[in-house]
């Protein structure tokens, strides 16, 4: 039913549960899976004439966001190898994830956009999160949003 299917992950332990949870469901499906995390974009001091030397040039910045996501994503790469499942990962810059989630899921080919309906933002249980729902209103794609029951143990 799925050929590929787009998992995000914020690095948070709810969302690195439903990573896995979504690795299971492309076992199910037989379907290639891509990991994304969108880091923020690189920002410049504000009012400030000289940059300090302990800030990080955008290229530091960019370097680092590229091994946090691969740490982020190194789990769910882990799963895939062990499933079998032929597997992907990618970092995207935007200060506005929601649209770059989409944007991705478009140029990739995915036909399932799988991710948790709170992330690092979460209110706990009360509201969808706010990217999840900005994904939802912004993408014509199915979206699976999965729920934990209960808050996972920060590990």
């Amino acid at each position: 039913m799925y050929r590929k299917i787009l998992i995000t992950t914020d690095g948070s332990a709810v969302s690195q549960h439903t990573a896995c949870a979504g690795v299971k469901f492309a076992h199910q499906m037989g379907a290639e899976v891509l990991a994304l995390f969108v880091a923020p974009e690189y920002q410049y001091p504000v009012y400030v004439e000289i940059i300090p030397p302990s800030y990080p040039s955008e290229d530091e910045y960019i370097a680092q966001m590229r091994r946090t996501g691969e740490d982020y994503m190194g789990r769910i790469m882990r799963s895939c190898a062990d499933a079998g499942l032929k597997h992907s990962c990618m970092t995207a810059f935007s200060d506005a994830t929601a649209l770059k989630i989409v944007d991705i899921a478009e140029q990739e080919g995915c036909d399932l956009i799988f991710m948790g309906s709170h992330g690092r933002s979460g209110w706990g249980q009360i509201l969808l999160g706010s990217v999840t729902n900005k994904v939802l209103s912004h993408t014509t794609k199915p979206v699976l949003v999965h729920r934990l029951i209960h808050e996972p143990a920060a590990t």
